[in-house]
Parts: structure tokens; C-alpha cells; sequence
């Protein structure tokens, strides 16, 4: 039995230049691993809570040596000796150490830093890569990635209300490739904005983050890069959504504050989704098209459009297995996006993946804009085994650390291998264009 002999904690920057946690488990065998806790902009409000110390004379009170204490002390006390292979058991012990339905004692930057280091240490010392310890099963599905190759909403200082504008590359036969045509399509686009006399600068998940005329014009831009780059539309590559509509919606109302000033019931914007979706067939997948309180918006649009394109819950879901149940049992989205630092657990994350697997659910293993070069979702992404990852743009060296894993391994797994690719979207029968 490998046990934990010690935790220790160090304050960090993540790719925003805010401060975040690195934990490091070293077992008694003299093994240790590393994990880096990431941080979201766009959060969901029953996220579980990041501690932040509050002290405004250090990083404008967004400094975590609370955390960092917590870790080193509380949490190290409770788990010196504890067999690192007991995910489940370590992960329950977190918990309860806590106390909190949020995990705001102790913060979920702490807990999170020591369940994935703690998980990447048994790992290590088992010889194994982390995909390959998570689950039980052969893990072997490379996911599909969607990569945000266009900015607006609070991840760009742009006039467009909505936050990401992602490709998918359904249409190619293997990560490899998969990713190759997402970054000529990213290098395309640039020329399409140069083209167009629009900028070039890139916001927090490394996609382009221009002035436009409208909500829609990305669209429109991404699919003339994708045909600019030798691609198909709809067959090679397809767009995926994430609005971020929580981020948008005050007082009953889906206000769009960035562009045209105008205001939506939530009837309304229903009718606009299903208007793009109409006019844009090669947009496969809409995230957090609703938001999070709007729950009859929800039940409304899932009611009319979830069986016509993936709909998936992240502000409304939070990765919290208990949240993701009710939503289930009240008919809202069709799939969930996962994020480890929304629960703070490897547990509680893998539950949220498992019952989605149950209810026929898609899962989307995704990062926060606040990243570090932590590699850890490209492998659960793998061991999840529902193949479909969301993790920046094909830019910034905090995204293309997570592809770059990928790219490791695939060639790991060498003939096993195999990529997710459309087989993940076939439930939904969006359009296929010749």
C-alpha cells in the first residue's frame, strides 16, 4: 500500500495572471505528482467555491494562501498515512473534512489540488498514464475536439454578446488529423478577418476577438474559413455555440448589452436558436443556450430542439451529481459539461460522467479561461470514454498543452486508438451537407 506522506501547496499564476493553487502529493515511497488547479470567468452560481484570501494589498484579494494553509495544514492532518489508491475513500474523507454543500471551508482550489495530485501520484506509481487509472475499463476513445476559435461575451473585450464560436472536426479519421485541420481552419480565419480590416488579437481561450457588425457574423466567418481551408462545412468540420446566456439574461429578459442593445423574452430567444439552426445546419451543438435560472426556458427548449441538436447544461449543472439529477428528472438538456474544479473531486466528477453515460446524456470534458499548463482533462477526457473535449483555441500555450497531451496519447495507445470524431452527434441527426 502507498501511502500519503505529504501534501504540500504553492501559490501560482494561472493564463490570466491570477493567482491559483499547484499541489504537490508525495507517498511514502518517495513518489510525487503535481496538479494545477484552473479558474472560470464565466461561472455557474452553484459552483463549488474558490477560496480566495480577500486580502486586497495582494493580487486585489484573489490571492489563495488561505487555501494554501488548508492544504498544508487541515487536509495533510486528515490524509497522512491514507492509501493513495482509495480515490473514492480519499475523495469522500475531502468531503467530509469540509462540511460545506460547496466545499467553501476549505475551498474547492484546495481540494480539487490534492484529489488530482493524489490521483496522479497512484498513477505514477502504478506505472500507469492517469487515463488509464481513472476507470476501471480500457480507455481508448480520443474525444472530438471544440476548439473556440471566435471570443465575445466576458471572454473578450469585443461587441459581441455571445462567448464562444467553436469548430468541431467530426469529419476527420483520427485525433491526429482531427486537430490539423482545426488549426488550418484557425490560421484560415485569421486571413478572413485580415481580409475583412478586422483585428486579430485573441481573448482568454486564445480565439480571435474582434470588433464585428453583429451576433451572427462569426458564424459567418467561421464558415468561410472553414471552405477557405479546403474543408466541408457540415461534413468535415462543424460549429458549436457556447452563448453563455447566464451572462446575459437580467431580470427575465436576455439583454444584449455588447451589440444591438436589444432585449429577448425567453419565448424569443428560443425562436432565434431555432432560426440559426435552420439558416446555419453546420451548428451541431449549443451550450448554455438558457440560462441558468431560466428553468422553464430550459424545459422549452429542450422540449422543442433537443432532439434536433446537442444541448448542453453547464452554468445550469455545475458537475454537480446532485444538481445534474434533478435536471435530468425535469427534461433539461440533453448532455452536461464537465469541469473538475466546479465540484472539486475526481469522484464527484466521474459520478457526473457515469450518470450521464445511465441517462443517455452526452458529456463534454471541458477547461475554465483561467488555465494552466495542468494536462489533466486531456486524460479524463479519455478515461470519461464519452468522447468530446472542449479546451481553447489552436493558441495560447495553456490549450494547446491539453491537445499536445492528446497527441501523446494517441500514440500510446497506437492501434487501439480510436477518435470519436461524428459518432458522438449521431443521436441528434443534425443536417449533413454533400
Amino acid at each position: 500500500m502507498s501511502e500519503i506522506a505529504r501534501l504540500e501547496a504553492l501559490e501560482i499564476l494561472d493564463s490570466r495572471g491570477n493567482p491559483t493553487l499547484a499541489v504537490t502529493a508525495t507517498l511514502s515511497n518517495g513518489i510525487a505528482a503535481t496538479a494545477k488547479v484552473p479558474s472560470g470567468a464565466s461561472t455557474g452560481r452553484r459552483e463549488a467555491v474558490e477560496l480566495r484570501d480577500g486580502d486586497r494589498s495582494r493580487y486585489g484579494g484573489k490571492g489563495v494562501l488561505k487555501a494554501k494553509r488548508h492544504v498544508e495544514g487541515a487536509i495533510q492532518s486528515a490524509l497522512c498515512g491514507f492509501d493513495a489508491n482509495d480515490q473514492k475513500g480519499l475523495d469522500k474523507t475531502l468531503c467530509a473534512l469540509d462540511g460545506t454543500s460547496n466545499k467553501g471551508r476549505l475551498g474547492a482550489n484546495a481540494i480539487l489540488g490534492v484529489s488530482l495530485a493524489v490521483a496522479h501520484a497512484a498513477a505514477k506509481d502504478h506505472g500507469r498514464p492517469l487515463y488509464a487509472t481513472l476507470v476501471d475499463k480500457p480507455a481508448n476513445l480520443l474525444p472530438t475536439p471544440g476548439l473556440n476559435v471566435l471570443n465575445g461575451g466576458k471572454h473578450a473585450d469585443s461587441n459581441v454578446d455571445f462567448q464562444e464560436f467553436m469548430i468541431s472536426p467530426v469529419g476527420l479519421p483520427s485525433f491526429r488529423e482531427a486537430l490539423r485541420a482545426s488549426a488550418e481552419v484557425f490560421h484560415a480565419l485569421q486571413t478572413v478577418l485580415h481580409k475583412r480590416g478586422y483585428g486579430t488579437g485573441v481573448g482568454d481561450e486564445g480565439g480571435f476577438a474582434p470588433q464585428l457588425k453583429s451576433n451572427e457574423e462569426p458564424v459567418e466567418l467561421i464558415l468561410e474559413a472553414i471552405q477557405k481551408a479546403g474543408y466541408k462545412p457540415g461534413k468535415d468540420i462543424v460549429i458549436m455555440l457556447d452563448p453563455a446566456a447566464s451572462e446575459f439574461f437580467d431580470e427575465g429578459s436576455y439583454v444584449f448589452a455588447k451589440s444591438d442593445k436589444s432585449k429577448k423574452a425567453p419565448a424569443e430567444m428560443i425562436a432565434l436558436w431555432k432560426s440559426w439552426l435552420k439558416k446555419y445546419p453546420e451548428i451541431w451543438s449549443l451550450e448554455d443556450g438558457m440560462a441558468e435560472d431560466d428553468h422553464q426556458g430550459w424545459q422549452s427548449i429542450t422540449k422543442e430542439l433537443g432532439n434536433q441538436i446537442q444541448l448542453v447544461g453547464d452554468d445550469n449543472f455545475v458537475t454537480n451529481p446532485e444538481i445534474f439529477r434533478e435536471g435530468i428528472k425535469n427534461g433539461i438538456a440533453n448532455a452536461i459539461l464537465i469541469k473538475l474544479n466546479q465540484i472539486g473531486t475526481v469522484t464527484e466528477t466521474l459520478d457526473c460522467i457515469q450518470m450521464a453515460r445511465a441517462n443517455g446524456y452526452g458529456a463534454v470534458v471541458s477547461h475554465r479561461s483561467g488555465e494552466t499548463d495542468d494536462t489533466s482533462i486531456a486524460d479524463l477526457a479519455v478515461a470519461a470514454g464519452m468522447g468530446q473535449i472542449k479546451t481553447g483555441s489552436a493558441c495560447r500555450g495553456e490549450r494547446i498543452a491539453k491537445y499536445n497531451r492528446l497527441l501523446e496519447i494517441e500514440r500510446e495507445l497506437g492501434p487501439k486508438a480510436r477518435y470519436a470524431g461524428a459518432s458522438i452527434f449521431e443521436r441528434w441527426k443534425r443536417p449533413v451537407k454533400a
